[in-house]
């Protein structure tokens, strides 16, 4: 049973949010800055379970958190897509024209690059968390200064929002995973979508047959990403993710999917959700 979640960021970050969302309130969360610090919580078993994020809808994968996963052998257990939201906000009694720097994650600031081209007196600055930039601003009575933050920060920290869901594109979906050491949440007939990494030889066709093998096998390829091999140069490990109806198809692809490749592993088996 899972108990202790751990996330990257602070309460009232997105990761907050999802853990509460998916365990249904029923956790306690630890507070880590890095996905390197969660996943570290999880490996010395001070936690049971690790929230992360892997893709957003306009900025594209997470492509670090695929190796996290890969490199500690952990296993996806569950899915969650979450409606992201970003607004600024700041210490009361200030508008926007007060504002001269503007302190949130990267991944936020990408996301909303287009609404700061109308405010170009507002210096962006990387930093490792939403939330946490919102928790600074209050502890530290910063004045001047915005975070790019959920409604629940501005709520947990007593910030005023000075503008709401200022992502470029307001439908803002990011998918997070729900990652464990262990794999067997449910039962064989409840899975329906699973997490596989493989490497393929460097000859043609090598990619299109093994997409042939899902095709024959009915199993829909709902993600691809490739990754460089660090260690051998211009070789590349393929990350998948695949739906089905039927678990055996499943089985039956990665029989043959297993012969047919290098270095095959399953990352997850679990229940596809909504986004």
């Amino acid at each position: 049973m899972i108990k202790t979640v751990a996330i990257q960021g602070v309460k009232g970050s997105f990761h907050h949010i999802v853990s509460q969302q998916y365990f249904e309130n029923q956790v306690t969360v630890k507070e880590c800055l890095t996905f390197d610090e969660a996943v570290q919580s999880l490996i010395l078993d001070q936690t049971d379970a690790v929230v992360m994020a892997l893709e957003n809808s306009i900025a594209g994968s997470i492509i670090p958190n695929y190796a996290l996963i890969d490199n500690h052998n952990l296993h996806i257990v569950g899915e969650h897509y979450l409606d992201v939201q970003h607004h600024l906000m700041a210490l009361p009694n200030q508008d926007i024209n007060d504002i001269v720097e503007v302190y949130s994650h990267p991944m936020a600031l990408l996301q909303c690059k287009e609404f700061f081209k109308k405010h170009p007196h507002i210096k962006l600055v990387e930093d490792k968390d939403t939330a946490e930039v919102a928790q600074r601003i209050q502890s530290k009575n910063i004045k001047g200064v915005a975070a790019i933050a959920s409604k629940l920060a501005s709520e947990l920290f007593n910030l005023n929002i000075l503008a709401e869901s200022i992502q470029t594109i307001k439908h803002n979906e990011t998918r997070f995973v729900i990652v464990k050491k262990e794999n067997h949440e449910i039962s064989e007939e409840e899975i329906n979508k699973a997490s596989i990494k493989f490497e393929l030889e460097h000859k043609r066709g090598s990619l299109a047959a093994m997409l042939n093998v899902m095709s024959d096998c009915k199993l829909n390829l709902t993600k691809i990403q490739s990754l460089p091999k660090m260690e051998t140069p211009w070789k590349y490990a393929f990350f998948i993710d695949v739906t089905f109806d039927v678990y055996e198809d499943y089985k039956k692809a990665i029989s043959i999917m297993e012969i047919m490749t290098e270095d095959f592993k399953i990352l997850g088996e679990y229940k596809k959700a909504k986004p």
